[in-house]
């Protein structure tokens, strides 16, 4: 069995990795493709989610930022998750993909890039583990006081969001 070591040698992800701030690997299994995966992953936004952009707007502001709109996640089918480097995904823009493999986006800001995305490891049968990456580089000083503000938050939705996707 590979561990989540093996996300460091994927060619495509280590542009990602290089001297980033902050990288934070969590894993789930299920027997879903990554595309449908990913598109649980775009989609999902529940009401407490939308509350904590509507705080987030608040928090912006008083490190000079703005946030311009509370962004609304699109309910999105397999079929429609963009794949192209370059395209529009809720949030993200799709920098790197490879199907049956892994997705990743990243979202670039004043004050941090993050990239977030996911790995699929088949395991046996229909089964595939699935690696949700986040890698944060922080841009100036409001970077790191914005994040660590909000990590224990970025940790509790990426948890519920993996056990949504697999619950279905």
């Amino acid at each position: 069995m590979r561990t989540e070591s093996h996300i460091y040698q994927i060619p495509e992800l280590t542009q990602f990795l290089k001297e980033a701030d902050f990288i934070d690997i969590k894993t789930i299994e299920d027997d879903i493709s990554l595309r449908e995966f990913v598109a649980g992953f775009l989609s999902y936004q529940p009401g407490w989610v939308t509350f904590l952009f509507y705080i987030r707007q608040w928090f912006v502001r008083l490190l000079g930022m703005k946030q311009e709109d509370i962004p609304q996640a699109p309910q999105m089918r397999p079929e429609d998750v963009p794949m192209n480097p370059g395209e529009p995904a809720h949030i993200f823009t799709v920098r790197s993909t490879a199907e049956d493999h892994y997705w990743m986006g990243e979202i670039k800001d004043t004050h941090l890039d993050a990239a977030m995305g996911v790995v699929v490891e088949p395991l046996a049968g229909e089964a595939a583990r699935f690696y949700v990456i986040t890698i944060v580089h922080y841009n100036n000083w409001a970077g790191p006081v914005y994040f660590n503000v909000i990590r224990p938050f970025h940790h509790l939705v990426v948890n519920n969001m993996m056990r949504a996707i697999v619950r279905g």
